[in-house]
């Protein structure tokens, strides 16, 4: 198929299960906008025109200009360096179908626009990114070898290349656990499955199940192979995970069910495993004790600030939001910080008994709230636009009774929850930062300060949000 005849494919596809087209008008106007290149009349876009002006993906003080190119890449079919009115037009159709995520990676590895994928395009793009960096994968692998060849010679369409990329991420995980595993003990640190799932399986983390990784493992110092098999298999399969929970409440969404109803139901429906349910509760059991004291903080402020008719001034939801935060803080962090001692501290002693109550006392009260600022500068600002937010869209999506469905406090949820997330993503990032232990050839951080100057001048403006896309 010629290029003429994809974009007028593209072009043509609206409805029966294709999100709406841009209208066009409105396209053109946007395309004009931002292209800066003039040819015989014609308007192109450049690379950085395309990337860091219109997407705004990356720093534009600070960024790689093989990176820019390659993501350019994905629209400029013609490979000639600029990107048309057609090419985006072409592109912004891509993004209609239904798997425009699967099509938007084919184009982005395809980088000679032949249709196809070779090995050395593959490995040419991965070498390029910095998971790749963070945790390389053996290109030698028998997976690798059944996709492209034992020689590496054959080359995979986009249908066989979706399927490749879908197991590619499952082994790729896989393959992070390996190298981790350094003596093939069959376990890994804590740290390590840490960096695995943030690096590997972000796209499939919430912030909250990001802020508590540690806290949802098996409480040892160290995560083993099927735990951590369970744990991604729970992570890629949480329709299923809904399903089974509708069926043992008929249908109730707010019904409180025990795991072994739970269980019931997943054996009766497929083939769920105890471990994965068990990581299921022990998962939702802590991010419920995490958000039962800020919830209930906030709800006495605004009780306290609230007037005899009812009323409630926006600085006093703020503020009850603000406490609410701070509160989270102060009652969760000396929990998590004696937490973590005693993971580390068992990881070193490799098995040694290291009672909470020693780990108390060698910190001392202060102790206690080591790396507490960086909670408070992330915690505060988000509860202080959460609680408020979240508050004011439940009240406009509930019904002429004051009913709200699952649906509506979800959605309200994520409204509310979007803008402040985005807010403190730098704070979380830094206190992440903070809270991993630096590796050998690392940057090490040593307060807020220092860690926001030196992920600023080694990785650019943009690092500091890193995490709020996929």
């Amino acid at each position: 198929m010629d290029k003429f005849n994809l974009f007028k494919k593209v072009n043509c596809q609206e409805g029966g299960g294709f999100l709406r087209r841009a209208n066009e008008g409105s396209l053109h106007e946007i395309f004009n906008r931002y292209a800066t290149v003039d040819k015989n009349g014609e308007k192109f876009m450049t690379a950085e025109d395309f990337v860091i002006k219109y997407l705004k993906l990356l720093d534009d003080q600070n960024y790689n200009k093989d990176t820019v190119k390659l993501l350019a890449a994905i629209v400029d079919t013609s490979k000639d360096g600029l990107i048309s009115y057609p090419e985006f037009q072409a592109f912004e159709g891509l993004l209609c179908f239904p798997d425009a995520l699967y099509k938007t990676a084919f184009q982005l590895f395809d980088t000679n626009g032949n249709g196809m994928v070779s090995f050395s395009e593959f490995v040419e793009v991965m070498k390029k990114t910095e998971l790749h960096r963070k945790i390389p994968f053996n290109m030698d692998s028998p997976f690798i070898q059944l996709y492209f060849g034992k020689d590496k010679s054959r080359v995979v369409s986009y249908n066989e290349f979706s399927q490749f990329l879908h197991d590619f991420h499952e082994e790729y995980a896989i393959e992070g656990f390996r190298r981790a595993d350094t003596n093939g003990s069959g376990f890994i640190s804590l740290s390590a499955f840490q960096e695995i799932m943030t690096s590997i399986k972000s796209h499939l983390l919430t912030k909250q199940v990001q802020s508590h990784l540690i806290e949802t493992s098996q409480g040892g110092s160290r995560v083993s192979f099927p735990y951590f098999i369970a744990f991604n298999s729970l992570l890629n399969n949480m329709e299923l995970v809904k399903r089974i929970y509708l069926n043992v409440t008929n249908g109730h969404r707010t019904q409180e069910v025990s795991k072994e109803e739970f269980m019931h139901s997943a054996q009766a429906m497929s083939q769920m495993t105890p471990l994965e349910v068990d990581i299921l509760f022990q998962l939702c059991d802590v991010l419920h004790q995490t958000g039962y004291v800020s919830e209930f903080v906030n709800d006495l402020v605004r009780d306290k600030l609230m007037d005899k008719n009812g009323n409630l001034p926006i600085w006093s939801e703020i503020l009850a939001g603000c406490c609410a935060g701070g509160s989270q803080v102060v009652f969760t962090n000396p929990l998590e910080i004696v937490k973590i001692r005693l993971q580390v501290a068992g990881e070193i002693a490799g098995g040694a008994k290291v009672r909470a109550w020693t780990v108390v006392k060698d910190l001392g009260f202060l102790g206690l709230y080591k790396g507490a600022r960086a909670c408070f500068l992330r915690d505060i600002p988000f509860s202080g636009i959460y609680f408020p937010v979240y508050a004011h869209t439940k009240a406009k999506f509930a019904d002429e009774n004051g009913y709200n469905s699952p649906l509506t406090l979800l959605s309200a949820g994520m409204i509310a929850g979007m803008p402040a997330a985005a807010l403190v993503t730098p704070a979380d990032v830094i206190k992440t930062r903070l809270q991993v232990v630096a590796r050998s050839g690392q940057t090490t951080y040593n307060g807020l300060l220092d860690a926001a100057r030196k992920i600023y001048k080694e990785e650019g403006f943009s690092a500091l949000w890193k995490g709020t896309t996929g």
